[in-house]
């Protein structure tokens, strides 16, 4: 589940708590679940991780990345239901690995947490990130993507425009909770072909991108009926108060308050939207 505005927020809640600290441990955390993808190999990462600082915490995408001072970056993918934490996550059951610091300031470890075991922590050497997810792999980031950029991108395709905007080689860290909203926001129908989008809807929509997702990060992200999505300190996101039509289906438009919220399967995910807002051309 974690998008775009719910990896910011793990970033900016963890980033305060660990630059400059000194790891003095990495351990793997015992359960029975499936296991996460981890490389290189526990020893290894160990070797290389203890004793070395955390220099930086950024975001890529859907990834949080801490720099090392070393000048390699450690890399941990949450994908559906993983995440970085401080304090207190979920459940002890599905903690996966643990960072520690043990030097006497607040919030001693940093864990990664993750309930369906499809996240992963890859560690790159200095140069091989950038190499790893060049422009081929991975799209500009959704913030930073100019109306150029997408006027260019949807040009090249008949692919409908929620497809388009899940796509992380076309655009980084929009998923399908937010491209609901996005286009919502926008007026835009979801299968509507990318390259017949006109000028003055595509603006629309840059700016939904924009309004939408700097909302959520102020509000700390969405966290749904599951309760999966903590923040880095073990608290609710509270952006899923905000919601027009994310699983809304069968329930009046918050907006025209006259259409009906709509749910269709696109690419295998689920869409959302309100006919009436959102006309098909």
């Amino acid at each position: 589940m974690p998008e775009l505005p719910e990896v910011e927020t793990m970033v900016r809640g963890i980033r305060p708590h660990v630059v400059g600290r000194t790891i003095r441990a990495v351990t793997a955390c015992p359960n029975t679940c499936r296991p996460i993808s981890v490389w290189p190999k526990l020893p290894k990462l160990q070797k290389r991780l203890i004793g070395n600082q955390f220099s930086a915490v950024r975001r890529l995408g859907k990834r949080v990345v801490l720099d090392v001072a070393d000048g390699s970056s450690l890399v941990l993918e949450p994908r559906m239901t993983g995440l970085v934490v401080l304090t207190d996550p979920p459940d002890t059951e599905h903690l996966r690995l643990q960072w520690t610091f043990d030097d006497g300031q607040p919030y001693e470890s940093l864990w990664f947490w993750d309930r369906r075991g499809l996240g992963t922590v890859q560690l790159f050497d200095s140069g091989q990130l950038e190499a790893h997810y060049c422009s081929s792999v991975l799209g500009p980031d959704a913030l930073e993507m100019t109306l150029s950029q997408w006027t260019e991108s949807c040009s090249r395709t008949q692919r409908a425009i929620k497809v388009v905007l899940l796509d992380q080689k076309v655009v980084a860290g929009i998923g399908n909770l937010y491209a609901s909203e996005i286009l919502h926001r926008a007026g835009i129908h979801p299968a509507t072909e990318s390259n017949t989008i006109g000028p003055r809807e595509l603006k629309r929509m840059v700016q939904a991108v924009q309004e939408i997702l700097l909302t959520a990060i102020e509000y700390e992200g969405s966290t749904l009926g599951d309760g999966t999505y903590r923040n880095a300190l073990n608290q609710n996101g509270r952006y899923q108060n905000k919601h027009q039509v994310y699983k809304r289906d069968g329930q009046p438009c918050l907006v025209c308050r006259l259409g009906q919220i709509v749910r269709v399967v696109q690419a295998q995910r689920a869409t959302f939207f309100c006919p009436l807002c959102q006309k098909a051309e």
